[in-house]
């Protein structure tokens, strides 16, 4: 995702802050090696594996995409994947794999780790035919193996990938990178035939396919409406969303509409936050009819000038996690790290993050000057590191969330919620 230009900015940003350190929510910081990365981000690509460590996506545009394994037990950081060895690749410029930039998803039966790699942004003089296309592939945990699927369609990224091995199947969601609108076809993968069914483009971003409690597949689909795909039937219904028993928001329906899906444990409920709305939304998936009935929920932040949120995981507990920027701040942007739970009236801001071990990386090279891409971490006035670009989060089993930010790459944790 490019919303940001991060390399626009300056090399790091020291502005005063309002914030004192008594107010803020502190995490740990854990910085992703900078040999997997050359513009110091991965997005929203992170999730907790069945053995309790997390696995990262990292983007080397124009060179390599890359899985990281973090072990919080140890607190250590290693390569599991090799995209570009993985495929048999050695492109190199718009042709390579860039990033993972699939928020990644566990096999329920097999634990392994299901990912998509994508293109990145041509740079002057360089075709978009010279991109082949995007794979999906897992990683075995338990062996360290590594496979691909190929490509489900050719120039198009992978932007999600949704296992359900129980069927032998995974949902694919691929991504032209066109503007104003991408292309983002609806994918059935047959894990043993390794053949793909093209469900048709749903003309919608970054979107998440997620699974119901019937193993139905959801994407959403431009203009507010809901495709699902029902394996039993290998039939596809294309259904509305309703708010609060009016039509969907136009927040929602709109062009160019950004929604981060994620489903409670038992897969009845889907919440969703649109990225530029102040709003947390909740789908009921087991009503019957041709309209997924939905909820407002509350804002995200209260009494802010502007949002953003990419980054948005419900825990097994049910809880809902969100790391959220806060715009239009006197000291610039202000992440925050948000909650809801099933019955409460309002989601809950639990105040801006600031970073509790300061030395967890340098900011400056051996020759005093700043780092590149190492920009989006603020200096506050009092001394605090404030990071202002979260773009992924996941929880543990444990109900820890973790939070990706960028400029430079960064895992941030947050003991603090972890149940005793």
């Amino acid at each position: 995702m490019k919303a940001y230009r991060l390399a626009s900015l300056c090399a790091l940003c020291v502005l005063c802050g309002e914030s004192s350190g008594a107010d803020r929510l502190w995490a740990k910081a854990y910085k992703l090696p900078s040999e997997y990365t050359n513009q110091e981000s991965g997005y929203f690509s992170i999730i907790e594996g069945h053995n309790g460590k997390l696995y990262i996506g990292c983007a080397k545009y124009g060179v390599d995409a890359y899985l990281v394994e973090f072990d919080p037990k140890t607190e250590k950081m290693k390569l599991v994947m090799d995209v570009h060895e993985v495929i048999g690749s050695k492109a190199t410029g718009f042709a390579a794999q860039a990033k993972i930039h699939t928020r990644n998803n566990v096999g329920t039966v097999t634990g392994k780790i299901y990912v998509g790699s994508k293109q990145g942004y041509p740079e002057k003089g360089e075709s978009r035919d010279s991109y082949l296309g995007g794979y999906v592939l897992t990683h075995d945990p338990a062996t360290g193996k590594n496979e691909h699927f190929g490509i489900p369609k050719a120039k198009h990224g992978v932007i999600s990938v949704m296992p359900d091995e129980e069927n032998g199947l995974a949902y694919v969601s691929t991504c032209s990178d066109d503007r104003p609108i991408d292309h983002t076809h609806f994918m059935v993968l047959d894990l043993k035939t390794r053949q793909y069914t093209d469900l048709g483009d749903m003309e919608h971003p970054y979107a998440f396919v997620v699974l119901d409690d019937q193993h139905r597949a959801l994407h959403p689909v431009r203009g507010g409406l809901v495709a699902r795909y029902d394996p039993k039937s290998k039939t596809l219904d294309k259904l509305s969303m309703t708010v609060d028993g009016g039509p969907v928001p136009k927040e929602i329906a709109k062009d160019g509409a950004i929604q981060n899906w994620d489903t409670t444990a038992d897969r009845k409920t889907l919440y969703c936050v649109e990225m530029s709305t102040n709003q947390l939304y909740s789908f009921d998936l087991t009503a019957a009819g041709d309209a997924i009935p939905g909820r407002a929920l509350g804002k995200l932040l209260p009494a802010v000038k502007g949002t953003d949120c990419r980054a948005m995981a419900v825990g097994k507990d049910g809880t809902v996690w969100m790391a959220v920027t806060e715009q239009g701040r006197p000291e610039g942007p202000v992440f925050h790290l948000v909650s809801y739970s099933p019955g409460d009236r309002a989601p809950t801001d639990h105040g801006p993050v600031g970073i509790k071990n300061p030395d967890f990386t340098t900011f400056t090279g051996a020759d005093g000057k700043p780092k590149p891409w190492h920009h989006a971490v603020r200096k506050e006035k009092d001394g605090t590191l404030s990071p202002w670009v979260p773009l992924g989060i996941a929880v543990a089993a444990d109900g820890t969330p973790y939070v990706l930010t960028l400029a430079p790459f960064t895992l941030l944790r947050f003991d603090q919620f972890a149940r005793k």
